[in-house]
């Protein structure tokens, strides 16, 4: 999977070279290019914001130094990627969308700031636009973070086989309680059942708990089981 970024601030995305995204970097499991639109501004100052049409607060970036960025990454290309915009008013993601993308080959994801992105250019090279929840950040770079982090752990090779299997979401369900050693801890034993090495009755109290901390904690994922 190649993933191209473009944003304002590339150095932002270093914090992806740690942990398992960045050992998937190292062993090419993924690919991540970041690019900063800046560099193709033509403003002696290199600016790439103006004031919006029709008046209001803040600033808009200009369509031209986002397009040519994006034209320099396709034009080495036989094909067209998929280009996602980290949006407040995109659809929201989750566990079923990283899914879907993983099986993407590459991705560009676009970062906006300021008041957003001249929206000339998002109908003209945007195939999808993605928020993370309800709410709003000064830009783009850490949702488009959290994308690629959750993208990247359901690509093949990059997290230990099985390791996604029983996660919260994976089965419409928030995932089961964890516990390793010691068996007490502050008084607080490890349940019995996970200690029997029964494992038809562990599988039956893990889908037991799951299903109650689901119900606790995020009934709305039950509404079409």
């Amino acid at each position: 999977m190649r993933f191209d970024v473009l944003t304002l601030f590339p150095e932002m995305f270093d914090v992806l070279n740690s942990s398992i995204i960045g050992r998937a970097i190292q062993s090419e499991k993924i690919k991540l290019n970041v690019v900063n639109f800046r560099e193709f501004s033509t403003d002696k100052q290199k600016h790439v914001d103006d004031t919006p049409y029709g008046g209001g607060a803040g600033m808009v970036i200009k369509p031209e130094p986002i397009y040519d960025a994006y034209k320099s990454i396709v034009a080495k290309l036989d094909y067209k990627p998929k280009v996602i915009y980290m949006s407040p008013r995109g659809k929201v993601f989750n566990q079923q969308m990283a899914i879907e993308l993983s099986k993407e080959n590459h991705l560009i994801i676009l970062c906006g700031h300021y008041e957003g992105v001249d929206e000339r250019l998002i109908e003209e090279i945007v195939d999808e636009e993605i928020s993370i929840g309800d709410y709003v950040l000064t830009g783009g770079e850490m949702p488009a973070m959290i994308l690629i982090d959750a993208v990247s752990r359901n690509i093949d090779g990059v997290l230990s086989e099985g390791s996604t299997s029983e996660e919260s979401f994976s089965n419409g369900l928030l995932e089961y309680p964890q516990y390793t050693r010691p068996e007490e801890f502050m008084g607080r034993k490890v349940p019995e059942v996970l200690l029997s090495g029964h494992h038809a009755n562990i599988e039956k109290w893990r889908h037991e708990k799951a299903l109650e901390i689901t119900k606790k904690r995020r009934p709305d994922l039950l509404e079409n089981k």
